[in-house]
């Protein structure tokens, strides 16, 4: 009996069904949450004495690089599930991650080259962060051509779930890069032991906005589900009887 909403999980038209029900219940908090915590950055929180205004790039950078991890990490977990229990609905979470992991890390390698220039003197810096930001950019790239490569599916499920497994390697990487090497890179000031070294007034925004991203996220995943779900079960005769009600 534990295990049932697992299996009922694995069911396309009950995932598709649940998903309508459940996306406006991320979308409208993701919303409220993405434009409060714009406001009280952009607008109420006061300038960084060392950076002045510029630090305020924060509130769209450090989230969009957040979710870009994250984003993966489900990727992998997805492609991992579905590649053990040879779940289809979790190939097509895995496939529905990709394009949104990918959209995050460029956002994320954008503001931080708006940041670098004026704050470092360069767009673009070899360093470690930076760098396997960039390859993790490139892994998402990766597994959508690859999954494009194959006309069956099942080939492509298979052929992505390996490649997004293997890149899972890289997010420690990224995450610990600012500690294991010499970077240009701030350290951690939000995700680090002891207390955060940003004061209220600037952490609580990146805090709500972190929320509002990972919400985002939820309901633009489960928008893509349905359509993956769309895309792959066409011919059954289920999706013809929900189409038609």
């Amino acid at each position: 009996m534990r295990w049932t909403w697992f299996h009922r999980l694995a069911s396309p038209p009950y995932l598709y069904a649940l998903a309508a029900r459940l996306t406006p219940w991320f979308a409208w908090p993701a919303a409220l949450l993405i434009l409060g915590g714009l406001y009280a950055g952009l607008v109420l929180a006061p300038p960084d004495y060392q950076q002045g205004e510029g630090f305020r790039i924060i509130y769209v950078h450090v989230p969009s690089a957040w979710m870009s991890l994250m984003v993966y990490v489900t990727m992998g977990v997805a492609a991992a599930v579905g590649l053990i229990w040879r779940m289809k609905i979790a190939h097509a979470v895995a496939a529905s991650c990709a394009p949104i992991g990918a959209s995050f890390t460029v956002v994320a390698l954008v503001t931080g080259a708006l940041y670098g220039k004026p704050m470092w003197g360069t767009w673009w810096e070899w360093d470690p962060r930076l760098t396997s930001e960039l390859i993790l950019l490139f892994l998402y790239l990766g597994f959508m051509g690859l999954r494009a490569g194959f006309d069956d599916t099942q080939r492509a499920d298979r052929s992505g779930a390996l490649l997004a497994i293997v890149g899972m390697v890289n997010v420690p990487i990224i995450h610990y890069s600012v500690i294991w090497w010499n970077s240009l890179h701030q350290a951690p000031s939000v995700m680090r032991f002891g207390k955060p070294a940003m004061p209220p007034a600037m952490l609580v925004p990146l805090l709500v906005l972190l929320l509002g991203f990972t919400l985002f996220f939820a309901a633009v995943l489960l928008v893509r589900v349905r359509a993956e779900i769309l895309q792959r079960e066409r011919a059954t005769r289920w999706i013809g009887e929900t189409l038609r009600a």
